[in-house]
Order: structure tokens, then sequence, then C-alpha cells
């Protein structure tokens, strides 16, 4: 269903490509938009290795709300571990790393899964919990969750030259 890589080559592992996932900050969200335009946004997220699962928030109604109602089907894509390897002749032109995610989105009701999911993701983000707190308890009920289930994934890395 899903294309495999072309270039195996260029394929990093399944460790590699959920370290990525882990360690990045924001990634780009496509979705199916309005009148069958792609909609894609960059977001903050947390990516739950345990459970493989991406969590992200957002605002309860929009373009982005709408789009998922209509098709929970979602890309997601993060990039980095950018690095320069001075040995080579080309040493001008460094490898980068990516990460494309296949799945499907949904909306976390409202609740203590919402809590403990927007708690994690704040985590991510904020330098401490007291601060973290802080935040949710401000916005916390003007906030939305998302839940992306991972239907596949795929990482390759690169030399762009």
């Amino acid at each position: 269903m899903f294309k495999p890589i072309r270039k195996k080559i260029n394929e990093i592992d399944h460790i590699a490509a959920e370290a990525l996932l882990q360690s990045n900050r924001r990634g780009i969200l496509a979705m199916n938009g309005d009148n069958g335009y792609p909609y894609a946004i960059p977001i903050n997220y947390f990516y739950d290795c345990d459970k493989k699962k991406i969590y992200f928030h957002g605002a309860k109604a929009g373009h982005k709300v709408d789009a998922l109602k209509t098709s929970d089907k979602v890309c997601f894509t993060v990039y980095g571990n950018e690095r320069i390897d001075e040995s080579e002749s080309e040493s001008w032109a460094p490898y980068v790393q990516s990460v494309v995610v296949f799945g499907r989105c949904r909306l976390l009701e409202a609740g203590s899964e919402s809590i403990d999911r927007l708690k994690e993701f704040a985590m991510k983000y904020y330098p401490d919990e007291t601060l973290a707190d802080e935040q949710i308890a401000r916005n916390g009920r003007a906030t939305q969750m998302f839940e992306i289930t991972i239907e596949h994934m795929s990482g390759k890395q690169v030399q762009e030259k």
C-alpha cells in the first residue's frame, strides 16, 4: 500500500527514524484541505515511542480541524540531524535525515487522556514542570489534542549536493 524508499542506500533504520522523531521539535503536517488542495502546516509535536503515536495540539476550530473532520488521513514529515563530513571531497554539501509518516489522525476527547497527552507535550517544550502546569491551567480548556496513529514510517539520509 505504501511505496518503499526507491534508493535503499539512503534508507535509515527504524531506530534512527524514531530517534529523529523524538529529538525534533517541529514537523510539517499535511492533510487533505479545501477543494482538493493539500494543506500543510508546521506544528510542534510529541512522539510517544512506547505507543508509536504522535501528539500535537491546536485550536478547537479552524482549517486544520475542518480538514481532519473531512479526512483523517495525514502525512507528517520531520528533517534534521544535518552534518557535514569534512573528510569528503564535497564537504560543503551537508547530510540531512528525514522521516515521513503516514497515518490516521483523530481529535482526542476532552478528559484525562487529553490532559495527560497535553502534559507530556508541554514537558517537551517548557523548561520545568511548574511552568508547564501553569500554561495548561491557563490555556488547557481552549486546547484540542490530536493523535496520529502511524500506519507507515520511513526514514532516509541524503547528501544535499
